[in-house]
């Protein structure tokens, strides 16, 4: 047996435990762990696939021109998309190390301070030339970096002099391109091409067909190369864009000293008649309802004479 005294100082003790530990359990209990956070999204998962056009006839490389032209209203606004070409040849590198600039970062600035979402067509010789500036576009949201061959050599014969890529070299100098691309640290470069000088024919459209890109043309001409002219090179953008458009410019001092000052002009008279700028991949987003998509024809919409003479000089 227990003895009372034992007892009663036991029932005491036990008391004061449970007083003891009452706050603990009842009023300050420990908060229950909260969940990790989840994950940031890395940024290759924000990325999302470009839109691209269904292939042409036999599996041919489709071929992009312009957008749907919609009339312009809330759901469907106008829309224009400028590109710039920015070209350069395999062999003037010695040119550009003597002081030539085939790059044009005033343009790319009024761009940035104008905020309009453009389309650069790079060859793979320009990236490698200027790897910081190809690199700095294609970090930029506001512009998106596509193809223009490795070193702007025609994809068909009488090409404006170009000297002829062979059709079994096409996929391959694409190719070479986009590797120059990533090499300079362009991350994401667009499965689009624009063939050199504008020229393509059936041969080019089933020899680059393996490599899954869109052509994509144009169907304004903006007469920058060699004009020294802005006011003329705007006035004939604007009077031939449409909605839906697509305009060719460039992207090189020595070939178009005249662009950055014509885009000053270009960006506010077409904001004021309506137009909203955007990239070629959302041209295409729109071009791929049903009935907007053009086929892939033989031969192909050309620069007029002398629009990529620079690649001859």
């Amino acid at each position: 047996m227990i003895p009372r005294t034992r007892t009663r100082a036991a029932l005491a003790a036990l008391a004061t435990l449970a007083t003891a530990t009452l706050p603990l359990t009842a009023c300050s209990a420990p908060p229950a762990p909260r969940p990790p956070a989840a994950p940031a999204t890395p940024p290759e998962a924000k990325k999302q696939t470009p839109p691209t056009l269904a292939p042409g006839p036999q599996g041919r490389t489709p071929v992009f021109k312009n957008a749907p032209r919609t009339r312009g209203t809330a759901e469907a606004p106008r829309t224009v998309a400028l590109t710039f070409d920015a070209d350069m040849t395999a062999d003037q590198g010695p040119r550009a190390a003597a002081g030539e600039h085939f790059d044009n970062p005033a343009l790319v600035d009024t761009l940035r301070r104008l905020k309009v979402p453009s389309t650069f067509f790079m060859t793979g010789r320009w990236a490698e030339e200027y790897p910081a500036q190809a690199r700095a576009i294609g970090g930029d949201p506001l512009f998106e970096v596509a193809n223009h061959s490795y070193s702007h050599y025609a994809f068909t014969r009488d090409c404006y002099g170009l000297p002829t890529v062979p059709a079994h070299a096409m996929r391959t100098d694409v190719e070479r391109a986009f590797a120059a691309f990533r090499k300079a640290g362009v991350e994401h470069p667009l499965p689009y091409f624009r063939f050199p000088g504008g020229c393509y024919d059936d041969r080019a459209l089933r020899a680059l067909a393996p490599a899954g890109v869109t052509a994509v043309q144009w169907d304004v001409v903006g007469g920058d190369a060699f004009a020294t002219d802005p006011e003329a090179v705007a006035r004939q953008v604007l009077e031939g864009v449409r909605p839906g458009s697509v305009v060719v410019l460039h992207c090189t001092r020595s070939a178009a000293p005249a662009t950055e000052r014509a885009v000053r002009t270009i960006v506010p008279k077409l904001r004021e008649r309506g137009f909203r700028f955007v990239r070629v991949s959302e041209q295409i987003a729109a071009a791929r309802t049903p009935g907007a998509a053009r086929p892939a024809e033989p031969g192909g919409a050309h620069h007029r004479p002398g629009q990529h003479a620079a690649a001859r000089n």
